[in-house]
């Protein structure tokens, strides 16, 4: 049974920084990708990054990011973590780790993950 368990959301200050940790079990398939999506209050669903098991750890992120996110994987802890910089209030929102074996790393749909966790709330407020 594949569990995905988010940690680290908190209240920031704009301009602080948070990192969001996704740990990973029981995938069976040696390839499988992790993502990070965001939904804010009234807003859809929308995918932040990605990143694989695939060798060369190859990654994404949406244009949003702007180069203030990145994703990260330690293969020992099976942890996926997505440091966040610079943030602004626009990025408050749930934060939910996503996992598909049937995903290639690029442009993010929620419907081709398999499985999501619970959802972790970031409030970016002075």
């Amino acid at each position: 049974q594949v569990q995905l368990v988010e940690s680290g959301g908190d209240l920031v200050q704009p301009g602080g920084s948070l990192t969001l940790s996704c740990e990973v079990s029981g995938f069976t398939s040696d390839y499988y990708a992790i993502g990070w999506f965001r939904q804010a209050p009234g807003k859809e669903r929308e995918g932040v990054s990605c990143t694989s098991t695939a060798s060369g750890g190859s990654t994404y992120y949406a244009r949003f990011v702007k180069g203030r996110f990145t994703i990260s994987r330690d293969k020992a802890k099976n942890t996926v973590y997505l440091q966040m910089n610079d943030l602004q209030p626009e990025d408050t929102a749930v934060y939910y780790c996503a996992g598909g074996t049937r995903v290639l790393v690029g442009p993010m749909m929620q419907g081709d993950y398999e499985y999501w966790g619970q959802g972790i709330q970031v409030t970016v407020s002075s």
